[in-house]
């Protein structure tokens, strides 16, 4: 299945459609790309995204949403001017009421989480971050349908 990297991120995980037929959706929160070299602003990022690319990039892989989660400080006010007051509201990373570290619990970058219907409604069911997302048994043990 493709990257998703245009999602539309719902406020709450609740609000996820997960698929019946896999009964599991992931969601990687990246860093977003520095405008000077069109890389993302986060070295750790950068070591995590061929990861990440081949995990969720071709046939018979999960369905995998990249989510762009603001820039540094200094790139802020440059990168909310074309993208309207909601990226004025998020683009900052290190600010505590960033939306994707209050609604989401996303503190440190790359994150990737995965989410499953449970009786319970749609639940975040792992997480892996920062170099954990290198480590090929940890990674493997999330794509897994036992990863609870």
């Amino acid at each position: 299945m493709p990257i998703i990297r245009d999602f539309a991120l719902p406020k709450a995980a609740s609000d996820l459609a997960v698929s019946s037929a896999t009964n599991a959706f992931f969601i990687a929160f990246l860093a977003s790309k520095d405008p000077q070299t069109n890389k993302p602003w986060c070295p750790d990022v950068v070591a995590a995204l061929p990861t990440l690319e081949s995990t969720f990039t071709g046939a018979n892989k999960p369905q995998a949403a990249f989510v762009e989660v603001g820039q540094r400080p200094e790139y802020d006010h440059q990168k909310s001017l074309g993208r309207g007051i909601f990226a004025k509201l998020l683009c900052r990373w290190k600010d505590p009421k960033n939306a994707f570290r209050t609604e989401w619990k996303v503190n440190n970058v790359p994150a990737l989480l995965r989410f499953e219907k449970t009786s319970e409604g749609v639940k975040e069911v792992g997480r892996l971050i920062e170099g954990e997302i290198l480590d090929q048994e940890r990674l493997e043990k999330l794509l897994s349908p036992s990863s609870k």
